[in-house]
């Protein structure tokens, strides 16, 4: 079975990737107003795409009727934002900020979250989320009118306390429960986990050769 992406409307395209790309992490992406107040809006486009530099992408949108979103708007305006990842803790909180609040509206304040000043740049970060990373813009690329890719760097982490071992860096993963987006209104859990080491070559040439009788 193919699907010709050219022959598909936007929705049923969007259908489609969002139901097979998954899970996705959550960015609870904060930024500046022009007033100086703090917009807060989910995104599930997003990931970390580099450590050298440190980078992140958020796929940004714009409304139907082309005018930009908030977060759009400030990224644009301010260069700034800060990435909240969200666990199980705030889920519902993140989801609260997902509605179509009108422009300026500070949707931390309806949500039950509270901000903390950054250490690097000029917009508050989630106290409540687990990890938030305070980024740069460093460029949008326009892929449509309503369709932009920031790409900002990473200038700082900011940990829950008992997160992060400080000598090790490592995560307590029994403290850190992400949740990730699957479709529609559908989210995953991450707690069920399990390993896998990667092998060495030798040992793959040789069970590839078991296998085939040689």
């Amino acid at each position: 079975m193919f699907f010709d992406f050219d022959s598909l409307a936007s929705k049923d395209r969007y259908k489609l990737l969002t139901a097979t790309v998954v899970p996705r992490p959550i960015a609870l992406v904060s930024t500046r107003n022009e007033d100086g107040t703090t917009n807060a809006a989910p995104f599930s486009f997003f990931n970390v795409f580099s450590d050298e530099p440190p980078l992140v992408v958020l796929g940004l949108q714009s409304k139907p009727d082309h005018d930009l979103k908030d977060t759009t708007y400030n990224i644009r305006l301010t260069g700034e934002f800060v990435v909240n990842l969200v666990d199980e803790n705030i889920a519902e909180n993140m989801v609260t900020c997902a509605a179509d609040f009108p422009r300026g509206k500070c949707e931390t304040a309806y949500a039950g979250l509270s901000l903390k000043k950054s250490e690097n740049i000029d917009v508050d970060y989630i106290a409540e989320a687990p990890v938030s990373l305070e980024c740069r813009r460093l460029t949008v690329l326009q892929f449509d009118k309503t369709r932009d890719l920031a790409i900002g760097q990473v200038l700082g982490l900011h940990a829950r306390d008992g997160l992060v071992d400080p000598d090790t860096l490592r995560i307590n993963w029994e403290e850190y429960q992400p949740i990730g987006r699957l479709y529609a209104d559908h989210y995953i859990r991450t707690d069920d986990r399990f390993s896998m080491s990667i092998p060495a070559y030798e040992d793959v040439v040789g069970r590839t050769q078991k296998s085939n009788g040689d």
